[in-house]
């Protein structure tokens, strides 16, 4: 028993530290402990394990990190000079300047500000919704792969978890999901697109699955990389809710925005469902005025986000050149990152690529070694290619 626990102690450590903190609960439950399966891999779902370093206990500057989806253009110059600004003064509460930053979200949304949450990051709103809704058991449907903040909160609080394989294409399997919806469902969620997999689902498939479904259930939409989502058949399901129905959608600043280090994120709703929320948390008070003068810079710097998706795309473009070249079977990606399989096992992955000074994920997904890489810069993903090819040769 010393023995798993000793190593469970490593494995969060060392993850932390390698930039793996998306892989735990946040929020109220981030101390849950990690669940390893018997050949000591990360148990995420049924079709699911990730592959560790257990020696990885330092992460040296010189690393390259493209294996937490963060975008590394970013933050914005405007939100930087906001944030200077804005520091001065961090003796006061910021509610006028949320007050602000939820009408600018309103007015972008078409909605109220009652349709608006705020909170650190759209994972900690993630872990908040399922701390309410599951406080007294039910399940949660989601698709396997996808992920795992809100399911893995709504098991700990005492919920099951009805996980459905996703499509041959990686898609959303909306019919069987909506075919496991019982009496005892609180809550349906979909991550579109989809993490870890790049994958889409369309929008107007999912919008008619969301239109029906939440007169059941509600539907928590999580679009957090959707402004990432070049070429796709896809919309955001916040239309819905001026049909008043009883869907979450949460949008975060981590990716196009590039402040992921900064943590603001939102979820529109219903104003009842957000009331019933905040009886017992509240979201807004996590943020630090800082960050708040940084959203509000970054929502206009239009010329920052375009220049991110145009990098991004670009780099992602390289990146599935040569892997189509090294004859590698990626998932077609609709987000800043690229899952595909590989030929060795997936701690040899890591092993290598780290010696050559790159941190990237490895999965066993459903038996098979993966690996997903984040879109870093085009020289970083030039470094990557170099390295993928020198160990694949």
């Amino acid at each position: 028993m010393n023995q798993k626990m000793d190593r469970r102690s490593v494995l969060k450590s060392s993850l932390m530290t390698f930039g793996g903190i998306s892989l735990f609960s946040t929020g109220a439950f981030a101390n849950v402990p990690l669940e390893l399966d018997a050949s000591e891999r990360i148990y995420h779902s049924p079709l699911l394990r990730e592959n560790f370093l257990e020696s990885a206990t330092i992460a040296p500057k010189s690393m390259v990190r493209i294996n937490a989806n963060e975008n590394p253009y970013g933050p914005p110059m405007t939100a930087r000079k906001a944030i200077a600004d804005a520091a001065a003064g961090g003796s006061r509460y910021s509610w006028r300047e949320l007050e602000t930053l939820v009408g600018k979200i309103a007015k972008k949304e078409g909605l109220t500000p009652k349709h608006i949450m705020m909170g650190p990051g759209s994972s900690d709103l993630l872990e908040k919704t399922a701390l309410v809704l599951f406080q007294n058991g039910g399940n949660v449907v989601s698709a396997d792969p996808t992920y795992m903040s809100l399911v893995q909160v709504a098991k700990a609080t005492g919920a099951t978890w009805k996980a459905i394989p996703c499509k041959a294409d990686w898609s959303h399997d909306l019919a069987a999901m909506e075919a496991a919806i019982d009496k005892d469902t609180k809550m349906v969620y979909i991550c579109n697109p989809n993490n870890p997999m790049g994958s889409i689902t369309a929008g107007a498939e999912l919008l008619d699955f969301c239109s029906r479904v939440s007169d059941k259930v509600p539907v928590f939409v999580d679009e957090a990389y959707l402004e990432l989502a070049v070429g796709a058949n896809t919309q955001s399901m916040v239309s819905l809710l001026t049909k008043n129905k009883n869907v979450i959608i949460a949008r975060t600043f981590s990716k196009i925005m590039g402040m992921a280090g900064l943590r603001v994120g939102y979820i529109a709703a219903l104003p009842e469902t957000l009331d019933s929320l905040q009886k017992i948390t509240r979201g807004g008070m996590g943020i630090a005025q800082t960050s708040i003068a940084a959203a509000i810079a970054a929502m206009d710097d239009a010329d920052f986000q375009d220049m991110t998706r145009k990098l991004n795309h670009e780099v992602k473009t390289y990146l599935c050149e040569n892997l189509d070249k090294m004859g590698y079977k990626y998932v077609k990606s609709y987000t800043n990152f690229v899952i595909f399989p590989i030929s060795m096992p997936g701690k040899e992955l890591l092993s290598k690529m780290a010696e050559r000074g790159l941190m990237v994920r490895s999965y066993d997904l459903q038996g098979k070694p993966w690996c997903r890489v984040s879109m870093g810069t085009m020289d970083e993903i030039k470094q990557f290619v170099s390295a993928l090819q020198e160990i694949s040769s």
